[in-house]
């Protein structure tokens, strides 16, 4: 089907009859004779009584514009007649319609597919985690459901996707394929609704409408009988929590599932985790080669090697920068210093990815995340946090792990916690929009005066964040002695603010 049929893009009945208009066009143009003809075929099939078949007349006004109510039923039997048995096609339709008429909410709309999306094409490395989800994925028996987990832009649907389709490469077989977006960390708009993710679910494995329950665990069971012993292949991308993923979960020999999601999740029984780390410095620099074309990283590897630094390692930042180099040839490599680069980075999506991540956190864990920047990028104890809320260590370690669950920070091996460096920049940001300069202050006081106590050798150094300047807290006086990171590299290489 041509691109150009979209129903998902119509705001109006108007619209979505227009779009209706254009699928009469592509089929073929059938007159409205041959299209009631249909329907009735259709509906007869169905056991639908004689007298609810439309006349003739009734079917054209399907096709008229400034229509006030109208027939829903009817509208999706002249897209079957117009498409054939395309569920997927169908659902979509049915989708869009929904939409316009407000019979649904946002949670009810939902993208889920007989078949995966393609694989993006700058995709480098991850050769270890695609060879342990591969493995994991491989057996004839039950097989857990495999969970990717990770902080925002890391890669997890990269990933999943491309191990999914080279488990199909590999096999060769008709084995269904199911794939859905659930939107859990979807910028705008709740979580796709689970008993809708079924719904079409089923549809796509030829069950008819009549036949899917209502209840949602009835649509589960249901869909659990029907992929028993298939093979089949579930990729269930961006993930919210336990609830809206369990009922999707088939629980049945011979399924593979794949999941992503941005969230630590528990209460689901069985399930196998394993974490999307960021990129080692090669795969970084072959991402950054691969994006921005190797004449452009050629020049200068040691800058690339810490631009990859200052970002993290993280993909989704690498590919926005790799983009800007491309597109920006007069941008010497020596131009993308810390302040620029962050914030281009940022600008071109990291920010969308961060907020959405972070507009699900509880009050709390929001507030810290901001006030962590306040604190040197470096690991972080308990008591730092706590000195940063003015809160007992036991509230600040909640609010810690609810930053952990959500990957926006990690936990290191000595039992510390560490933003990635563009959270602490994205923190950055929010700190003087979020919080009153006098609530700043105090919180930096605090944190400064827990290190003078715990000896912990911060120290003083001006800085001003938001147009608020700050005697900020700096590395410890021993840091000097340490080899210098790429945040202290001078003009020439890649410059700290």
């Amino acid at each position: 089907m041509p691109q150009v049929l979209d129903p998902g893009k119509a705001r109006t009945i108007d619209e979505f009859i227009a779009e209706l208009r254009l699928l009469k066009a592509w089929a073929g143009n059938p007159s409205i004779t041959e299209l009631t003809r249909r329907i009735h075929r259709d509906w007869q099939r169905a056991g639908r009584p004689r007298g609810e078949w439309p006349a003739r007349s009734t079917v054209g006004n399907c096709f008229q514009v400034g229509r006030r109510r109208p027939n829903a039923d009817l509208l999706l039997a002249v897209v079957q007649a117009l498409v054939g048995t395309d569920e997927g096609v169908i659902s979509g339709w049915r989708q869009s319609l929904r939409a316009v008429l407000g019979e649904a909410e946002a949670a009810a709309q939902v993208s889920a597919y007989d078949r995966l999306p393609t694989r993006l094409p700058a995709f480098v490395g991850r050769t270890g985690p695609i060879a342990e989800a591969e493995s994991l994925l491989a057996s004839d028996r039950y097989v857990p459901p495999l969970i990717l987990e990770g902080m925002a832009g890391v890669g997890k649907t990269s990933l999943a996707l491309h191990v999914a389709h080279r488990l199909l490469a590999v096999e060769r077989t008709q084995a269904p394929v199911l794939f859905a977006n659930l939107r859990g960390s979807a910028p705008q708009g709740p979580p796709a609704d689970p008993a809708a993710v079924l719904e079409t679910f089923l549809r796509l494995l030829g069950t008819t409408g009549d036949r899917i329950p209502y209840d949602l665990d009835a649509r589960a069971a249901l869909y659990g009988q029907l992929l028993a012993g298939t093979g089949a292949l579930i990729v269930l991308d961006d993930a919210a929590d336990a609830e809206q993923l369990q009922p999707l979960l088939p629980g049945t020999a011979g399924c593979r599932t794949l999941v992503t999601s941005r969230r630590a999740l528990t209460g689901l029984g069985e399930v196998t985790r394993l974490p999307v780390p960021m990129l080692d410095p090669d795969d970084s620099h072959a991402l950054l080669r691969a994006t921005a074309g190797a004449e452009r990283v050629a020049p200068d590897l040691p800058a690339v090697h810490q631009i990859a630094d200052l970002l993290g390692h993280l993909p989704l930042a690498l590919s926005v920068i790799g983009r800007h180099m491309r597109d920006h040839p007069a941008w010497a490599l020596g131009d993308y210093y810390r302040e620029p680069l962050l914030t281009l980075a940022l600008e071109d999506g990291v920010r969308t990815a961060l907020a959405a991540s972070d507009a699900r956190l509880p009050k709390g864990a929001r507030r810290l995340l901001r006030l962590l920047a306040l604190h040197p990028l470096e690991e972080m104890e308990v008591a730092s946090a706590a000195a940063l809320l003015g809160e007992p260590p036991a509230v600040a370690l909640h609010h810690l792990s609810a930053l952990t669950t959500a990957h926006l920070i990690e936990r290191t091996a000595s039992g510390r916690f560490r933003p990635h460096p563009l959270t602490h920049a994205y923190a950055e940001e929010r700190l003087c929009i979020d919080e009153p300069a006098t609530r700043i202050r105090q919180a930096l006081g605090r944190l400064l005066e827990n290190g003078r106590h715990r000896g912990a050798g911060l120290r003083r150094e001006p800085r001003t964040i938001g147009g608020l300047r700050l005697p900020m807290a700096r590395q410890p006086a021993d840091a000097d002695q340490q080899p210098r990171s790429p945040q202290h590299l001078h003009a020439g290489r890649v410059l700290a603010a």
